[in-house]
């Protein structure tokens, strides 16, 4: 065994940021961030980042990764994942991994993605075809490319059809022969005993913790910061731009949503968000513990 890899995870707005320093306080630990969000530089109000305040208490990796108009894939975030844990353990610190982001998250318990290589020159290509020719071109070609089949694949989601197809052509291999190299592909992680903690509130406290949050949000200058990234490129995110909190805003001041409705709407986004993450959680992670996050102290949590 390698070592111990503790993971505390739940829906937003539940109390994970906290209890994660003060779990990585008490135990000389540092946090390891699985916030698809925080890679981000500038993406601070709406995304809860934690403080330097909060980072000052406790060394905090994966966060400021990049700029806002830049991207991060699960390929990136399991390398860096990688290094930082090897880098705290290396340091006889613990390692605590926080966040709610399933994919990010699942790649400390499973293998999230292929060793297929798509050049950007590719990359390109295919979406412009997809711009020029559509969605149904792509579909044919891909069935061309895949005579058995194309599985479970979802043909009427543009990005999973792309993906798809990028891969088949970087490759020259079929879904099929994908998905069986894929099975047999290694954890990045394992090897390591990962021990997972999932934080759950009442859904009446969290929905009157969520609006508190928006409310909080708005009041320490959301809608400057979103105004502020849509300069440095927002808009060329996708991840991004159509995170909640941001969506909304850039909305908001393209005068497609009232102000005065701003709020409402980011956090009836985020209670629909909440519900997907619990559905993950139920039906994605291994075996796990639940915790009550209301009282919960540190020494409650692994």
């Amino acid at each position: 065994m390698k070592g111990t890899i503790h993971v505390l995870t739940g829906p937003t707005a539940v109390g994970k940021t906290e209890l994660a320093l003060r779990w990585a306080e008490s135990n000389h630990a540092e946090i390891v961030s699985c916030d698809a969000l925080l890679f981000y530089r500038g993406m601070d109000i709406g995304t809860a980042k934690p403080t330097a305040a909060e980072r000052a208490r406790v060394p905090h990796h994966l966060i400021d990764l990049c700029e806002v108009d830049a991207g991060i894939d699960v390929t990136d975030y399991v390398i860096k994942a990688q290094e930082a844990v090897a880098d705290i353990t290396a340091r006889e610190k613990r390692v605590l991994v926080a966040g709610g982001s399933g994919f990010y998250l699942k790649s400390f318990f499973a293998p999230v993605a292929d060793t297929v290589t798509v050049s950007a020159e590719l990359r390109a290509a295919i979406e412009a075809k997809l711009k020029a020719e559509g969605l149904e071109a792509l579909v044919a070609e891909l069935r061309q490319l895949n005579p058995q089949g194309l599985g479970a694949l979802d043909v009427a989601n543009p990005r999973r059809v792309t993906r798809a197809l990028e891969r088949c052509r970087a490759s020259g291999k079929t879904l099929a022969v994908l998905a069986e190299e894929f099975a047999r592909t290694p954890a990045p992680f394992a090897g390591w005993d990962v021990r997972c903690v999932r934080l759950e509130r009442e859904p009446a406290d969290l929905d009157a913790r969520i609006a508190r949050r928006v409310e909080a949000m708005l009041a320490e200058g959301l809608v400057a910061e979103v105004d502020r990234l849509r300069t440095a490129g927002l808009e060329r995110n996708p991840s991004a731009s159509r995170a909640i909190g941001y969506r909304e805003t850039l909305a908001m001041l393209d005068g497609a949503l009232p102000r005065a409705g701003l709020a409402a709407e980011i956090a009836k986004n985020t209670r629909g968000l909440v519900k997907k993450q619990r559905t993950w959680f139920r039906t994605q992670l291994p075996e796990h513990r639940v915790v009550a996050a209301e009282g919960a102290t540190a020494a409650d949590l692994f």
